[in-house]
């Protein structure tokens, strides 16, 4: 045997990550494909639950996993409004702060320790009640804005 042979090979030392990538590995999403959410999304929800809650027409028109996959692929901001959901409903990561909601969810970093929940059981009725519940919020904040907080249809007293 020749030298080279006998000598031991000594093993690599792994790559020092930073902060920022050590708390992108606590993101579910990360190394997650589209293909893999959008089919743990279907076998736990089901194609209905997923078109009311998100308003795709890739869930609705003869959904299926590639034809969904695609759109994503296309569709950014289809994309992150699913990761969005993935995130919040079906893992049950906590609520992006300020600035990290101006992030992508694939970007959003989530400090060590925090661990994916179980899904959040959703129905269509239970979708279709908070969505109305949002509306209605939004109509009253929309309406206090507008008025100055007055109630008296805007107009001023004399």
């Amino acid at each position: 045997m020749s030298e080279l042979e006998q000598q031991p090979q000594t093993p690599k030392a792994p790559k020092e990550l930073t902060l920022e990538q050590q708390l992108l590995q606590n993101n579910p999403l990360h190394g997650l494909s589209l293909e893999k959410m959008i089919t743990e999304l279907v076998d736990h929800y089901g194609w209905e639950i997923l078109d009311t809650a998100l308003r795709m027409n890739c869930f609705n028109t003869k959904p299926s996993i590639a034809s969904s996959v695609k759109y994503l692929k296309k569709t950014e901001w289809a994309r992150e409004k699913v990761e969005a959901f993935y995130l919040s409903r079906f893992k049950r990561m906590p609520r992006a702060s300020a600035a990290e909601f101006e992030l992508p969810p694939r970007m959003r970093t989530f400090a060590h320790g925090i661990t994916p929940k179980s899904p959040m059981e959703l129905t269509v009725e239970s979708i279709l009640l908070s969505q109305a519940k949002a509306a209605s919020a939004h109509k009253e904040r929309s309406n206090s804005g507008r008025n100055g907080g007055r109630n008296n249809g805007g107009r001023s007293r004399r």
